[in-house]
């Protein structure tokens, strides 16, 4: 399986007011196709490699895989994988999944659902989640101090997100990076699926930028029941948060974060009751 790629460009750099031109390392961004039991599904963009992981996340991510079980993954297209440069993977159930309603469009490597599924739509499949792990602030803070020095594309290029999921120690599980912050969340789970994980209530999940709706859908249906963004969380993240019983911490940098839904390990139970009280009246 092919790793995330990049390529070389000739730049101009302006540097303590004087232009040169040099090299620099971006990162390709190309389409893939998903299908399941070769019924088309969507086409995304994203960062080539571990696109099976990526498919079998996006699949289980929307509900497309109902019960069934995955039973194989692969390129597939109207010849040889090379031909289409791999970018057709069909997820295999052997016909036990729902026929999925492909999506009109391509989904961007930043979009998610885009609003497809509603809070009480999700609620109704999946129900509240219970008996997952209550997370110390300290794991929060050694997984986050972490993540950087694993980051090797992003080392490289700057333009990579990151996802991870980590354990109570804050020892980091599985990390992906992807040009979308979506994809690299579905590499994620995708990858604990195929590796046949049933240990998604001790977990956390880590993305490397905002907490949307989409990333509280995808640690939802996962069964994680604790969120850490880099950045700030929507209103519609921080509802959907609630209605799962996921907590949810965002502006997660250095010792600092936000803890918008739930609570901590750690944070003072006074001021758990405090935000309590404050979304009962807002």
């Amino acid at each position: 399986m092919r790793r995330g790629r990049t390529m070389r460009v000739l730049v101009d750099r302006l540097r303590q007011g004087e232009w040169r031109r040099s090299p620099d390392e971006v990162v390709v961004e190309e389409p893939l196709e998903i299908r399941l039991d070769g019924h088309m599904v969507a086409t995304t963009m994203r960062t080539p490699g571990n696109d099976y992981e990526l498919a079998v996340g996006f699949c289980a991510g929307d509900g497309l895989l109902g019960d069934a079980a995955v039973t194989g993954v692969r390129y597939c297209g109207e010849g040889p994988a090379a031909e289409f440069e791999y970018n057709v993977v069909t997820v295999e159930t052997g016909g036990q999944a729902p026929v999925p309603t492909p999506r009109l469009g391509n989904v961007s490597a930043a979009c998610g659902i885009c609003g497809s599924t509603t809070i009480t739509d999700m609620a109704a499949r999946l129900g509240p989640l219970a008996g997952t792990h209550r997370f110390s602030v300290e794991a929060v803070h050694a997984a986050l101090a972490a993540v950087p020095g694993t980051q090797e594309m992003f080392g490289r290029t700057g333009g990579l997100h990151a996802a991870a999921t980590f354990d109570a120690d804050g020892h980091l599980d599985v990390v992906r990076e992807d040009i979308g912050r979506h994809n690299a969340v579905d590499k994620v789970i995708g990858r604990r699926l195929l590796d046949g994980r049933d240990d998604a209530a001790a977990m956390a999940l880590f993305v490397s930028g905002r907490a949307s709706f989409e990333m509280v859908q995808k640690a939802w249906a996962a069964g994680i029941g604790t969120l850490i963004a880099v950045s700030a969380s929507s209103s519609l993240a921080i509802g959907s948060a609630r209605a799962a019983a996921i907590t949810l911490a965002g502006f997660a940098r250095g010792q600092e974060l936000n803890v918008y839904s739930g609570s901590l390990a750690g944070v003072p139970e006074r001021l758990g009751e405090t935000l309590a009280a404050v979304s009962a009246n807002s």
